[in-house]
């Protein structure tokens, strides 16, 4: 392969060196490029699909939580379709309460269910609980991208949850300041 010269002027009986000017239009084409792909990527149809591992320990294990506790398998059906793609999502009780209409009990015996069967692990941000769900079983992204698990989340909020702001806005004191 030649190495790439760039220089001030061009050389034209040497290929290899090229004017400034050139070089970063050069750049300016691979950048373009670049950005373009990432558009294409970011219209995926694809983009929303998750993974299934079809192995027989997962979808044994997929069965047995349908009829251990079918309510921890809508939760984690429900985490599965919003968590970001490092299989991680933040959301609270009362989220999970409005959306399955059930009290905070029953809410906390499924998602007991599904740590115990090792469907999710539970880290905590504050007062939040921050679930990922098990890469073994469901994956949102590339394959390889399995070891970055665990890093970031979505965060899914509960308009109820937030306190009630007031629309009262303050009014703001102007002050001429003359200068000498």
């Amino acid at each position: 392969m030649l190495e790439l010269k760039v220089s001030n002027k061009r050389d034209i009986l040497r290929p290899n060196i090229i004017t400034f000017e050139e070089r970063e239009q050069q750049i300016i084409e691979k950048r373009e490029q670049e950005e373009i792909e990432l558009q294409r990527a970011k219209r995926s149809p694809f983009k929303t699909f998750a993974q299934l591992n079809m192995s027989d320990s997962s979808t044994n294990a997929i069965y047995n939580l349908v009829n251990i506790s079918p309510l921890a398998f809508n939760i984690f059906m429900f985490l599965t379709k919003h968590m970001d793609n490092y299989n991680a999502v933040m959301c609270s009780y009362k989220v999970m309460q409005e959306q399955f209409g059930i009290s905070k009990d029953t809410i906390r015996r499924a998602i007991k269910v599904l740590k115990d069967y090792k469907f999710l692990e539970i880290y905590k941000s504050g007062t939040s609980n921050v679930y990922c769900l098990n890469k073994n079983i469901v994956w949102s992204s590339w394959g390889t991208n399995h070891k970055y698990a665990k890093f970031g989340a979505n965060i899914i909020l509960s308009e109820s949850e937030q306190p009630k702001k007031k629309t009262k806005s303050e009014k703001v004191k102007q002050v001429k300041i003359k200068e000498n």
